[in-house]
């Protein structure tokens, strides 16, 4: 066989895996289905941007040695995500901080702001124990009891609903298990020490991971010669959905999906930010993404005379679509545990990443997960 390893996937995972594997030695060969490399994170260049074709990408982290491998591979800039929302013309600063709290209700001090607050999340929990309701049963109440209605009803429960394509009402109550309230005057939407995005680009980033390593693009796994995989390589790498490795024998894992509308804009700046989310259902895209802001600050916006922007709607996933977000209800990580167990029965084929592994991954910890399969295999 002319390979040690056989690497499924071109993402953060695979490219890592990769990348680490090859700077130990390991001959690897990196299959992708798409035209080019890197997953999600690829970028198409228009205008002279740099456009998150699958959707904005912000890496951020607490973990200095992450920090210091990607910035070991190409060095990062100082982007800070700061997204605006949107309520039928109303704008408010996200995440919810102080911000927010005087755009919604002209409060000033974090003391009036937590009593505002507090009020509504009283009179929820009044509403809930008169009607007889002891535990949240849905998404509506669960918010309710974690922020009060302000803030539910003008920058949730639209927005959710879009996002997943059903009420409040009818969600579970566990996809919001906490909502973070800061009252302090602070737009930055992570807690993370450090966040950026690479210089020139995430494909600078995977570039600087797969530098060496045999690539092949347009090849799909599951209708390549590929899949007799121990042709070619002692062990497999797969970072693919894990229902379909096992030909759906139990059946299909459900996600859900976003398209994106792109246009080019004849003007320098469009909407000031990067995002704008849209939470209400006047309009039906989630969000706006104007890419320039990602890796152009102060005077440089003015010097690319046009912008891209794209639209971002949450779809139903169907066959032929990419799978984006996991559904992590009980029917479905009672499937993923009956794949997850032949998984874990399989010798010399390893499995990671978000759609092997059938859960939501940031960046960050993506990246540290492949670093620990390759840990666990010396």
């Amino acid at each position: 066989m002319d390979y040690d390893y056989l690497i499924v996937g071109s993402g953060l995972f695979g490219a890592t895996f990769a990348h680490l594997a090859s700077k130990a030695g390991k001959r690897c060969l990196v299959i992708e289905k798409r035209a080019q490399l890197g997953g999600n994170v690829y970028c198409e260049k228009i205008e002279g941007i740099n456009v998150h074709k699958y959707g904005a990408h912000i890496f951020h982290t607490s973990n200095r040695m992450i920090w210091d491998f990607v910035n070991g591979i190409v060095p990062f800039n100082r982007y800070t995500n700061s997204p605006i929302a949107d309520f039928k013309g109303e704008r408010y600063n996200l995440p919810f901080n102080m911000n927010t709290f005087n755009q919604m209700w002209g409060v000033r001090t974090p003391a009036e702001a937590k009593a505002k607050i507090e009020e509504q999340k009283a009179k929820a929990l009044s509403d809930m124990v008169g009607q007889g309701i002891v535990e949240p049963q849905n998404l509506e109440q669960q918010a309710l009891l974690l922020v009060g209605h302000d803030i539910y009803e003008k920058l949730i429960k639209e927005y959710t609903e879009k996002q997943w394509g059903r009420s409040c009402q009818d969600l579970p109550a566990f996809i919001i298990k906490r909502l973070p309230v800061r009252f302090v005057y602070d737009n930055n939407y992570f807690n993370d020490l450090y966040q950026g995005i690479p210089i020139g680009g995430y494909n600078k980033l995977i570039e600087g991971l797969l530098d060496g390593v045999k690539c092949v693009t347009g090849t799909d796994y599951f209708t390549s010669e590929y899949k007799d995989w121990r042709r070619f390589a002692g062990k497999l790498v797969y970072s693919g959905p894990i229902d379909e490795f096992y030909d759906f024998r139990f059946g299909r894992l459900d996600w859900r999906s976003v398209t994106f509308k792109t246009r080019v804009e004849d003007t320098a700046n469009f909407q000031g930010n990067a995002v704008v989310n849209y939470t209400s259902h006047e309009q039906p895209y989630t969000r706006v993404i104007e890419h320039k802001h990602f890796e152009m600050f102060g005077p440089d916006v003015y010097k690319c005379r046009k912008t891209v922007v794209s639209e971002e709607y949450s779809t139903e996933f169907k066959a032929g679509m990419e799978p984006f977000y996991t559904i992590n209800d009980d029917r479905n990580m009672e499937l993923y545990a009956r794949y997850k167990a032949l998984a874990d029965n399989e010798t010399d084929v390893f499995f990671g990443g978000r759609l092997a592994e059938y859960k939501y991954y940031d960046m960050a910890p993506v990246i540290e997960r492949a670093m620990e399969i390759w840990r666990d295999l010396q």
